[in-house]
């Protein structure tokens, strides 16, 4: 299920297309085919990930859509749509700014009532955990080809964990895949993205404001 709002330019479509197109092979092939999320496998072949497209290139426009479709996903048929990928190849490329736009996200779900409802989580190229270096391969369970903002029914989580008793187990264990995959066996996955993104060392987008 895909969504690129406001009838792109043809250009912008075909842009969109690749990027949903990376992203969904970043989740067959890592997420799924690593099985660093055991809770992917059911959604994605039932068809119930909504993606979409941002073209926000800073952070009050990915506040915008992130207002649209946290109330769109309330509002949708678990059935037909129960999770949302917020896709956002022109913003937050920084990951710092990136986290800290994550607190604006969760003050958003508390001013739309949606608390204990809808909850997001977050991948990004760039993702860090505290404590390691750059690249350290365990970094790459959070990584995708471009920023997301994963939109998630509280509900959902509850039921997947209740089907998966060693949920705190996840963690540990993928840590111990990437460790044992590598940096060289993360890369030749071929899980990046294909439309053009900032180097680690590019400026920020609050340097840039």
């Amino acid at each position: 299920m895909t969504d690129t709002h406001a009838a792109p330019a043809p250009a912008d479509e075909a842009l969109h297309q690749v990027v949903i197109a990376d992203t969904v092979n970043w989740l067959e092939k890592a997420v799924i085919g690593l099985n660093l999320c055991p809770f992917a496998k059911g959604v994605h072949v039932k068809d119930q990930i909504h993606y979409v497209v941002s073209d926000a290139q800073d952070a009050e426009a990915v506040a915008h859509d992130l207002h649209r479709e946290l109330e769109a996903l309330a509002e949708a048929n678990p059935d037909k749509r129960d999770t949302t990928l917020l896709i956002l190849p022109q913003a937050l490329h920084d990951f710092l700014d990136f986290n800290d736009f994550l607190e604006i996200a969760d003050e958003m779900i508390e001013e739309l009532d949606l608390g204990g409802i809808l909850q997001v989580a977050s991948f990004h190229p760039l993702f860090q955990f505290e404590g390691t270096t750059i690249d350290d391969v365990t970094n790459c369970t959070n990584r995708s080809p471009y920023p997301i903002l994963h939109l998630l029914r509280e509900e959902s989580i509850d039921k997947a964990v209740e089907a998966f008793p060693e949920a705190d187990a996840i963690y540990e264990k993928n840590m111990d895949t990437l460790d044992a995959l590598g940096l060289e066996g993360w890369l030749d996955l071929g899980v990046g993205p294909r439309c053009p993104f900032p180097h680690p060392g590019a400026a920020s987008d609050k340097a840039k404001e």
